[in-house]
């Protein structure tokens, strides 16, 4: 019983290839994928901020007083940098 291809992640090597062409082919289009699956950057980036809202919008809910603690802690923080590298450009 064999897996069927659609099941497969993009970067996976079908089993059962007989055929050195063919399996050269898929080893060069699953090493393919996973070189463009890890080096393409916006995407990881927008999906890792994906997670990072659906977390932050889980933790609102479960804690809205800690969320507000949070953006007031985050806010904060980046006000005192930016304060402190116009400080620093200012001298």
């Amino acid at each position: 019983m064999s897996i069927p291809e659609s099941a497969l992640p993009r970067t996976a090597v079908p089993a059962g290839i007989n055929d050195p062409v063919q399996s050269a082919r898929a080893e060069l289009k699953a090493a393919l994928a996973a070189i463009e699956i890890k080096g393409n950057f916006p995407r990881r980036i927008e999906k890792a901020s994906k997670r990072g809202a659906a977390k932050a919008r889980a933790f609102a809910d479960r804690n809205p007083v800690g969320a507000i603690a949070a953006a007031v802690g985050v806010a904060a923080a980046v006000g005192g940098l930016v304060w402190g590298i116009a400080r620093a450009i200012a001298r």
